[in-house]
């Protein structure tokens, strides 16, 4: 089947995510402004009339390219904290893990290094990536540290600020591996870093055994 001709018997529900995939390649390949509607429906073998059953603008198939980056990463996060009956100081190196995991290759990188690139001429591609992917993850893991600093076993201070503190590394070293990657550097290993960093930030965040007694002994008051 040519690659330009639609893929009729495909099931309906199964063309948003195939629209996804293609969009992905598309931006990848020519960045945001050089994308048109046109390649990303011949990629995905729809008419440019079927995508616009699915998506009205480039934009909106940005922000459904982004959620989708993210969202089996984001629930096995949150998975896993609901689940764990373990203290921070075992849930801190799993979370640091799934971030390196997330960062490493696949959509992610592929997607910050566009957004990075073309966000000064194209605004709502920051704001869409805050909203759909960097908000929800920060949240995720604030609340989770706002949890621990509740059961007494993180240090007081702002849980937003100390989500960023725990992520922030992870974020930089990926920047460092999509700017120089390709100029002959030597790119961090995510997941070497994620667990030095979880050693080295544990000794800040956590409280000492005296402060943990201390806070449990308010709560039970």
């Amino acid at each position: 089947m040519p690659d330009d001709e639609p893929k009729w018997r495909r099931r309906k529900e199964a063309r948003p995510g195939e629209i996804i995939d293609a969009a992905l390649e598309v931006f990848a390949e020519k960045g945001f402004a050089a994308a048109k509607l046109d390649d990303i429906a011949r990629r995905a073998g729809i008419s440019k009339g079927a995508l616009y059953l699915y998506f009205e603008t480039k934009e909106d198939i940005f922000g459904a390219v982004a959620r989708a980056a993210v969202a089996s990463h984001l629930e096995a996060i949150e998975s896993t904290a609901e689940a764990s009956d373990g203290p921070f100081a075992e849930l801190a190196p799993m979370l640091l893990s799934r971030a390196a995991g997330m960062m490493s290759g696949g959509r992610v990188p592929a997607m910050a290094r566009m957004v990075i690139s073309e966000s000064r001429n194209f605004p709502d591609l920051a704001r869409i990536w805050h909203d759909d992917v960097v908000a929800g993850v920060i949240r995720t893991v604030a609340g989770i540290i706002a949890r621990a600093q509740a059961r007494g076993e993180v240090a007081p201070g702002d849980p937003r600020l100390h989500a960023f503190s725990l992520m922030g590394p992870m974020v930089m070293a990926t920047l460092f591996r999509e700017v120089f990657g390709e100029v002959g550097t030597d790119p961090p290993d995510l997941q070497a870093l994620a667990g030095q960093h979880a050693r080295t930030a544990l000794n800040g965040l956590l409280t000492s055994p005296a402060e943990a007694d201390a806070a449990d002994g308010r709560r039970t008051k």
